[in-house]
């Protein structure tokens, strides 16, 4: 991509946005920038009339913004960002600036004056460098704005109103959103129309550009753009010949060499590699000047590196028909292992299709912010898809029924693979009534049946999934059905059961909510009555088992939960007073009964 030598120098910094507005988060979350939001707190009350020109009054409201944020941050959060991102955007009609309407009546007369008439939007932004010295906050303050023509056709009363009550212009500069409905409305733009829409991207990655790669003086270019430049523009913008990562630290583009081998301590890759392969020796030179060599290749880091490909080529295969070969192109197929066709090929009774689209399509975008979350403990739901959630099955990702069946799909799958060393770990003879809490579509349910044929067993899941499972369930004559329940275990009365199932649930869930629901067990628990947890878990030291470890990382980033060890959930069971507690490792989860 062609910014991304512009973009890619913010990765490892923490780049805060200073505003709430969705369309400036979407610009910058389409061109790859990493980035918290933090709202600014500024009361933008600063005197129009004392500025000499609008944009003048969009740059310093920018900045005020801008500053704002890292101040509090810097105080109140104990959490110094590098870069905090502010931004205005203001409409003017000839010198009245016409910013956000206050209600119908002001939006009316803001989108009357601008009906049949050319007017221009200004966006002043402000990029604040940070550093913290001896707890005190240093800031460096860039600033520019832009400014685009807008022209309006004549507006009827009618088309006015009508726009004016469907509640669009009561949050956007000038009482219009050329993005959506406002669009309507706009005879032509000579300009930006990002600019229009919140942000003017194109001037931004430019300024990006003059910061962290100050051209060198046989390079410069005087050409006009009039929009997102061109390959030749960024021609000088590799590593190679600029490694600044500091726009005030700016230090010559020459790489030092000592016979023939580079020291910059980086391996060198072919420029269309597919993956990462050493072309030469890599050498340092240590703190006394003499070169040392590295005893072994780090084949298991760059293995680990490399892991988002691996990932990605199998989501791209998933779901291949068991044909002989999935052709790709003209020139070259693909075709099946056994365990391809096992594992991957949809129609399959054990298949992972499901669970491997879920995690391209929902787990791929939230670890992307894996390094935010796991730098400020907080879930990063809101960061990929622009909404948090306490309720998983809630998020507006599952807002449709397609959508919904697409997760139950995933979690149908991984359940397919893991039901039936959970039903055999343990004799449940015992246990007459089983109610399975959040048990989706009911295939540990039916494996126990399969091996407990008296046993009475009740799914307990949400609505929505409820809705959903009739075409989860298992074909044929002799299938013992399995019981399926309405409603949610925290708000809704339990159905009564000898033995209550929760398996993969726990981790989902906060402390609080932990206790709340395994205090509901236990108070309708009978004498005799168990509970059996299905889990993975980390070991007693929580630095093995690399999938539960991953897991961990999955609840960092999506949910307020976490993965624990055996004896924490020894010790939350018997909290809550659940004795004899035994512990089997079934070789994919740990099963906990009482």
């Amino acid at each position: 991509m062609v910014l991304n030598p512009v973009i890619g120098k913010l990765v490892s910094k923490r780049v805060v946005l200073a505003s709430a507005s969705p369309r400036r988060q979407e610009i910058l979350t389409n061109v790859g920038l990493r980035f918290e939001v933090v709202p600014s707190w500024f009361k933008e009350t600063l005197e129009k009339s004392s500025f000499a020109a609008p944009y003048e009054y969009a740059i310093e409201t920018a900045k005020q913004k801008a500053l704002e944020v890292a101040n509090r941050m810097h105080l109140k959060h104990l959490r110094t960002p590098d870069i905090v991102i502010g931004a205005d955007t203001i409409v003017t009609v000839g010198k009245q600036i016409l910013e956000k309407p206050v209600d119908k009546q002001d939006a009316y007369k803001m989108l009357s004056r601008l009906s049949g008439k050319e007017h221009s939007v200004f966006t002043g932004v402000a990029i604040v460098h940070c550093s913290s010295k001896d707890n005190h906050l240093e800031t460096e303050v860039t600033d520019f704005y832009e400014e685009t023509k807008v022209k309006f056709a004549e507006l009827s009363e009618e088309l006015l109103w009508e726009y004016i009550h469907s509640g669009e212009p009561m949050d956007k500069a000038g009482g219009y959103g050329i993005q959506a409905l406002g669009g309507m409305l706009v005879e032509y733009v000579h300009g930006d129309f990002l600019n229009v829409v919140g942000f003017p991207l194109n001037h931004f990655c430019k300024k990006l550009a003059e910061l962290y790669y100050p051209p060198l003086k046989h390079t410069i270019q005087h050409v006009k753009h009039d929009s997102i430049p061109s390959v030749e523009t960024f021609e000088n913008l590799s590593d190679g010949e600029s490694d600044s990562s500091n726009p005030m630290q700016h230090k010559s583009a020459n790489k030092l060499e000592r016979n023939g081998v580079p020291l910059s301590g980086a391996i060198h890759t072919p420029v269309n590699s597919g993956s990462i392969k050493p072309v030469c020796t890599v050498a340092v030179e240590n703190q006394s000047g003499v070169m040392e060599y590295p005893a072994k290749f780090p084949s298991k880091i760059l293995e680990l590196m490399d892991g988002f490909r691996a990932s990605k080529r199998m989501a791209s295969f998933s779901g291949c028909t068991s044909d002989p070969g999935c052709r790709t192109s003209a020139h070259s197929s693909y075709s099946n292992t056994d365990s391809a066709n096992t594992y991957l090929v949809s129609d399959r009774e054990y298949s992972l299709h499901g669970y491997i689209i879920h995690c391209n399509d929902r787990l791929w975008h939230l670890f992307t912010h894996l390094e935010a979350a796991v730098k400020e403990g907080t879930m990063q739901t809101h960061q990929a898809f622009g909404k948090e959630t306490e309720d998983l099955f809630q998020d507006s990702c599952y807002h449709s029924v397609e959508a919904k069946q697409r997760f139950m799909t995933a979690m149908h799958s991984i359940a397919k693979l893991t039901a039936r060393d959970v039903a055999t770990s343990f004799d449940l003879s015992p246990f007459r009534s089983v109610c399975d809490l959040g048990g989706c579509t009911g295939v540990l349910a039916h494996e126990l049946v399969q091996k407990y044929p008296n046993l009475n067993i009740t799914v307990f899941d949400l609505p929505d999934v409820i809705a959903n499972v009739s075409c989860f369930q298992p074909s044929g004559l002799h299938i013992t059905p399995v019981m399926f329940t309405a409603g949610d275990f925290f708000k809704d009365n339990l159905p009564e059961a000898d033995l209550y199932i929760l398996s993969l649930i726990l981790h989902d869930l906060n402390d609080e909510k932990i206790h709340i629901l395994l205090s509901k067990i236990s108070s309708i628990c009978k004498p005799g009555c168990g509970i059996l947890l299905a889990k993975m878990v980390l070991d007693d030291e929580k630095k093995r088992r690399s999938t539960a470890l991953l897991q961990s990382l999955n609840m960092l980033v999506q949910i307020d939960g976490k993965e624990r060890n055996s004896s924490e959930y020894r010790c939350l069971l018997e909290h809550h007073g659940f004795t004899n507690v035994e512990i089997k490792l079934t070789g994919n989860v740990f099963c906990f009964l009482h």
